[in-house]
């Protein structure tokens, strides 16, 4: 099977510091969990950049669905599918919840002017509250201020969001980080949902007893360098910790 996104030999510097070397992975060989591991400064964040269109790499080269693309922006990367979840959510916090969901594709009724349209508040709602449902998320309201949600309830949003536009494939950002364990739990049925419903993750943490137990497979990462890819029922958190440590 194609896998949905192949990175091949990617190396990224950041003047005389070579961030990424020579790495090559695969993701999403039909709907997976990635788990993506590796200590500060092992080149995680470097590499999801680079897949999200934030950063270019200085060599190597990206294929979607065995196709060659170059990543120049952001907005590339969600056209081809992939959209990215990071710790702290781009989302306006005194917005409501579908305007959030729609920022930047705003829905509008009738005739633009100069590029500007009225906004379609209730198909808006609508949209939303149907998926938020897509993910097992209920609010009380599409209306709600994102300011008022929980850590868990955000991401909630942002997978939903992802979820509407049928990205192909969602890198979530330590997601997990600094919420409670009912909280955690919701956010990694969320993942596990994804899955179910055909589209990939990149699942990155820290915490290996957060991303290990969902993850199909998982890549380790350090100095730079992908030091393993192993199935997850092949691995244990202990060797994993052994090969990052």
């Amino acid at each position: 099977m194609t896998p949905f996104v192949k990175c091949s030999g990617l190396s990224k510097w950041y003047g005389g510091v070579c961030a990424l070397r020579d790495v090559s992975v695969e993701f999403g060989r039909g709907p997976e969990i990635v788990g993506l591991v590796g200590d500060n400064g092992a080149g995680k964040s470097t590499l999801i950049k680079i897949l999200s269109g934030a950063h270019r790499a200085d060599e190597g080269q990206i294929s979607i669905e065995g196709r060659q693309v170059n990543m120049r922006t952001p907005r590339d990367a969600m056209n081809a599918g992939i959209e990215t979840i990071y710790q702290y959510t781009a989302m306006v916090p005194a917005m409501s919840i579908a305007r959030n969901i729609f920022i930047g594709r705003e829905l509008t009724i009738g005739r633009k002017i100069a590029g500007v349209g009225l906004l379609d508040q209730k198909a808006m709602d609508r949209i939303a509250v149907d998926a938020l449902s897509k993910v097992d998320l209920h609010l009380r309201s599409p209306r709600t201020p994102v300011q008022e949600l929980s850590g868990g309830e955000r991401q909630g949003v942002a997978i939903a969001r992802a979820v509407h536009f049928r990205s192909r494939m969602l890198i979530l950002d330590e997601p997990t980080n600094h919420l409670s364990v009912k909280e955690t739990n919701k956010v990694l049925d969320f993942v596990v949902q994804l899955r179910a419903q055909g589209i990939s993750s990149i699942f990155i943490s820290h915490n290996l007893n957060h991303v290990y137990p969902i993850s199909d497979r998982i890549v380790v990462m350090a100095r730079g360098e992908k030091m393993a890819d192993v199935e997850r029922n092949e691995t244990s958190v202990a060797e994993l910790t052994r090969m990052i440590v």
